[in-house]
């Protein structure tokens, strides 16, 4: 029998979803070291991604995947390294109070630009290109990805085609990361356009990247292409491919075969980390990264609107069989939204216990009865709910499987209805059209823990705010905090603020954390420049470097 208090091991967890175990491997893997260059763009490469970019505006409201793109197309006027350091992209420095470009009371800005960038239609990058994009995403009638912080801003001002002031109505400390995702855009591409949401710059971007844009064949590729006029270094190849196979089974056979160069998003499975050690000619690393694997519930659901609900759930995820059967003992287990790595992380938390019989007696004193199909039910609303997530993920499709025999177990229906990516994480995701998710997400913007787009009440693009809040979290301390930690700058302060909001949420669960990521990526011997950085969204943030060794 299986035991409701302890979890399953992995051999009843493959019987239970029918499918056959694997020793977990170990834990190996080295990055491709860099060579020399070639003096011209040489070669190409194959991404495989298992979610289709579609959003080519990167001001625009979008998802992971289409970062992927956009770090190639286009520039911000900062960078964040692997190590966490902002450092000048199309700035030529970082604002400090110390070098004056920030005020002694944070509210003063001033940014100064290189003089020797392009468009890539060979139109002077000036900073009115960066007004341009600051206005365009204050603008209501534009459907911005992202407008906390930059709604803050007045008083933008050119003072020159090489330096840009602006005012801030209050000090936000997590701008300068914000910058860093926030790539600009061309004033030129705009001109006479009416609706900027319809505007031809969004089929067919222009940035100041280190690639151009090449071409789009829906539901299969997006091609870029090199850009010799780039003023950093690079790009080493003349096209790079961004291959949409959705079903991660058949991206990892592309893999092997060849097809691909280099898996992305959602990489190679941890179920195919074995075999994959064993490819000739390839590389194989297991990366440590930023994003969260979660249930995110939708709090505006009667289903979910009793916290003795949402706890009692937590309760009946098997976590450790999760991890150890269907991931491989690979991820990390988490309990809250923060990477472990960071200097913000609260180690202090609750640690989840998987206990059916603590879950059923929660429900039974909070009044939740079963009925005579044996689903709980109270005030007439039954305890009965959809998950989705992405079709063709078979991890996430066999974690269904397992929480959807455990929530059966105390009294609970959960249906399973996946959708496509492209459909799943648009409005359905966006518009918190959802019962519950399973989702992986960066809730960082670069190195900085300010987490208000996702979980201030003003961040609920569903209830009219601008945000990615999806799950209609609405806590008033909360939103307190996050105002409290945006405006302050002292890091011991923060700490201590964002340590608070975490054991808030942990005990809110708006989302019940499973674990935090660590990815299998592999390329074929062969390719150099290829390095990781947790602070970004893509595998691909710094694409210009990679390169075929000759």
């Amino acid at each position: 029998m299986t035991d409701k208090k302890h979890g399953i091991t992995r051999r009843g967890a493959m019987q239970m979803l029918g499918a056959s175990a694997l020793l977990a491997p170990n834990l190996l893997g080295k990055p491709a070291f860099a060579q020399t260059p070639p003096e011209a763009p040489a070669g190409r490469i194959i991404v495989g991604m298992s979610q289709e970019s579609t959003v080519f505006n990167p001001l625009m409201v979008k998802i992971e995947v289409d970062d992927s793109v956009h770090f190639s197309l286009f520039d911000a006027l900062f960078r964040v390294t692997p190590e966490g350091e902002i450092v000048p992209n199309l700035a030529t420095e970082v604002p400090t109070q110390d070098n004056g470009g920030i005020s002694a009371d944070g509210l003063n800005w001033t940014i100064k630009l290189r003089d020797d960038v392009k468009w890539h239609d060979g139109e002077p990058f000036t900073a009115e290109d960066v007004k341009f994009t600051l206005e365009l995403i204050l603008n209501p009638d534009f459907r911005s990805w992202r407008t906390i912080g930059h709604n803050l801003l007045s008083d933008i001002e050119v003072v020159s085609p090489t330096e840009i002031t602006w005012k801030m109505a209050k000090p936000f400390a997590p701008y300068l990361n914000f910058l860093t995702e926030t790539f600009i855009v061309p004033k030129h591409a705009f001109d006479g356009v009416e609706d900027p949401n319809a505007a031809p710059f969004n089929s067919a971007p222009i940035g100041t990247g280190a690639f151009k844009w090449g071409s789009r064949t829906a539901g299969d590729n997006v091609t870029v292409v090199a850009n010799p006029g780039y003023h950093g270094d690079g790009p080493y190849v003349e096209e790079l491919v961004f291959k949409y196979i959705p079903d991660l089974t058949v991206l990892y056979t592309q893999f092997k075969s060849g097809d691909i160069d280099l898996t992305g998003r959602q990489y190679i499975t941890p179920d195919n980390y074995a075999e994959a050690q064993t490819l000739s000619d390839r590389e194989i690393v297991l990366v440590p990264v930023s994003s969260v694997e979660s249930i995110y519930l939708n709090q505006e659901k009667p289903q979910f609107k009793d916290p003795v609900v949402r706890k009692a759930l937590y309760h009946a995820v098997d976590k450790a069989s999760i991890i150890d059967a269907l991931y491989y003992g690979l991820p990390l287990p988490s309990e809250t939204f923060m990477p472990q790595a960071s200097y913000y992380y609260n180690a202090e938390l609750p640690e989840h216990v998987f206990d059916l019989d603590a879950a059923n007696k929660m429900l039974d004193d909070a009044g939740w009865a079963k009925g005579g199909d044996g689903i709980r039910e109270k005030d007439g609303v039954r305890l009965s709910f959809a998950n989705s997530t992405t079709s063709g993920n078979h991890l996430r499709e066999q974690t269904q499987q397992f929480l959807q025999q455990t929530f059966k177990e105390i009294g609970v229906e959960m249906t399973i209805e996946n959708l496509p990516a492209a459909v799943i994480w648009g409005e359905f995701w966006g518009q918190s059209q959802f019962d519950s998710v399973i989702v992986g997400i960066n809730f960082l913007i670069g190195a900085d823990p300010d987490v208000t787009n996702r979980f201030h009440s003003d961040a609920i693009a569903a209830q009219g705010g601008r945000g990615s809040n999806n799950s209609q979290y609405s806590n008033p301390r909360v939103d307190e905090l996050l105002i409290e930690g945006a405006e302050t700058f002292d890091a011991e302060r923060r700490r201590e603020i964002y340590r608070e909001v975490q054991a808030i949420i942990r005990e809110d669960l708006p989302f019940l954390p499973l674990f935090q990521n660590r990815s299998v990526v592999g390329w074929k011997e062969g390719i150099e420049g290829v390095e990781f950085n947790a602070n970004t969204r893509t595998e691909s943030w710094h694409a210009a470097a990679w390169y075929w060794a000759q």
